[in-house]
């Protein structure tokens, strides 16, 4: 199979204009918000595997045109697409993103909101949510900290990074099955709905094995071992949940009566393939990620367009409110996609 086809295929739908309703369904890279910032991480990711140039200078121009037209309010959710451009200034150099990626590490540091022991409160453009935690944060910031104090030399950045991931791991992965709340709330100190929602854990299956890769380079020292043995509980927990016949994994994960979900299992095929590529996973864990990567590209349209994917979902407050978000094209579903295709690529 062609995997720099599928992944050129998939990156079209990616376009400065949708035919449909502008940014409203997200598939679109004219706003500067999480799903763009997902997709663009991915396409780094692609460059770095192909070395294109077309690609850096696409990636390139979409952040120089964002930054002359004005960068929005700063919040976990528009943090994303600072992962990318990390390293898209170790690659280039250039000082004017430099000078960026450092006024908005300290931004993180200094001006982010944060909940009760210092955690990343999950503000976002339009909601405060005060004194809660939620799993999209590790991938939506922590990432960009942990990177921005590579780029840039700052060890406390790269700190900060670990102990949020630690953080998150006390309060939202679940000790009886390996799983993770989608969040917590330090005011009346519950899991609201209580549900394991598909993509949610995925930022956590993703972002986990790239943060472990990161810091292994550093020091393989307790803050490994906690991140690994929390992460591996979790692909072993989520092996279990696979749908035998799609190889897709539900937006509910434990309940097989909600839909199946393409962009987590995409973000779930990455994770797990990644993980056996650095030798953290067996072989059955490869197994399990291409049967899951196989009913990910079946869903892939002809014209690129990645089908069955769950919209932005805020916190519910019950497990109905997951079984009922809207199914639609977005450009993180197109993005974890390639992020996935990424590995398939060798």
């Amino acid at each position: 199979m062609d995997y720099q086809k599928i992944a050129d295929l998939v990156m079209s739908k990616l376009v400065s204009t949708h035919e449909g309703g502008g940014d409203n369904d997200h598939l679109t890279l004219d706003t500067w918000e999480w799903p763009q910032g997902v997709a663009v991480y991915a396409m780094m990711k692609i460059y770095q595997k192909t070395g294109n140039p077309d690609t850096l200078r696409e990636i390139r121009d979409w952040y120089i045109r964002h930054m002359e037209k004005g960068l929005p309010i700063r919040n976990i959710n528009t943090t994303a697409p600072m992962l990318g451009l990390t390293m898209l200034y170790e690659i280039t150099g250039e000082t004017i993103f430099r000078a960026l990626i450092e006024d908005w590490a300290n931004w993180v540091m200094q001006g982010l909101p944060r909940t009760q022991e210092g955690g990343f409160q999950h503000i976002t453009t339009h909601d405060e949510n005060p004194e809660q935690l939620w799993d999209d944060t590790l991938f939506m910031t922590v990432l960009f900290l942990y990177r921005a104090g590579v780029a840039l030399g700052r060890k406390e950045w790269r700190e900060e990074a670990k102990y949020q991931f630690l953080l998150h791991i006390k309060y939202l992965h679940a000790a009886e099955n390996g799983l993770w709340y989608h969040g917590f709330t330090f005011l009346g100190r519950h899991h609201f709905g209580g549900a394991f929602w598909g993509r949610g854990n995925s930022w956590f299956t993703a972002g986990a094995v790239d943060f472990l890769e990161w810091i292994g380079q550093e020091e393989k020292d307790c803050v490994y071992r906690m991140i690994e043995n929390a992460w591996k509980e979790q692909c072993e927990a989520l092996k279990k949940l696979q749908d035998p016949a799609s190889g897709l994994w539900h937006t509910l994960l434990d309940h097989p009566d909600s839909y199946l979900e393409t962009s987590a299992s995409a973000a779930i095929a990455y994770g797990l393939l990644k993980g056996c590529r650095l030798g953290l996973l067996d072989s059955e864990y490869e197994k399990a990620a291409r049967k899951a990567a196989e009913g990910v590209l079946a869903t892939v349209a002809e014209d690129g367009t990645v089908q069955g994917v769950s919209y932005g979902t805020p916190m519910g407050h019950d497990l109905d409110f997951y079984r009922n978000v809207p199914i639609q094209p977005t450009a993180y579903g197109q993005g974890l996609t390639f992020l996935m295709l990424t590995e398939l690529m060798g």
